[in-house]
């Protein structure tokens, strides 16, 4: 059993499918990192300058002790991260859209690539072959 966990391992799809795990991960964080720290502050500024990160609705407010200890957090709907993840969302998906495109396109080419001339078939071979006996 261990011999044949180690052939299923070692084949080539799931070497590939654990590579493009870890490369999804990576990319997503690139991403995340993208629209958090580039795209969301630019859409603020031009929605206003908001965060969108800090919109929320308070549904009970936090209670403060009179030494500034907080004795029970505020309870909020935190939307502006879920305005957050869908922006992050559209964005991904753009670039995947953009990946898979480019790449249907390189391989249109490759397969429109004309064949090359495979030559007499082997029935017009023995065609030439009878008439050329024919002749004699």
């Amino acid at each position: 059993m261990l011999k044949e966990f180690k052939d299923f391992i070692m084949t080539g799809n799931v070497i590939d499918l654990a590579v493009a795990v870890i490369l999804a991960g990576a990319v997503g964080m690139v991403v995340s990192g993208f629209v958090s720290d580039i795209m969301m502050p630019i859409i603020g500024h031009f929605a206003g300058g908001v965060d969108f990160a800090d919109m929320k609705v308070v549904l009970s407010e936090a209670v403060v002790a009179a030494d500034g200890t907080v004795e029970k957090p505020e309870n909020a709907v935190m939307y502006g991260k879920w305005v957050n993840a869908i922006i992050n969302l559209i964005i991904v998906g753009f670039v995947l859209f953009m990946i898979v495109k480019s790449y249907a396109k390189v391989r249109k080419k490759k397969e429109e690539a004309p064949a090359p001339d495979p030559g007499p078939s082997e029935k017009d071979i023995l065609m030439e072959i009878r008439d050329e006996l024919r002749k004699k």
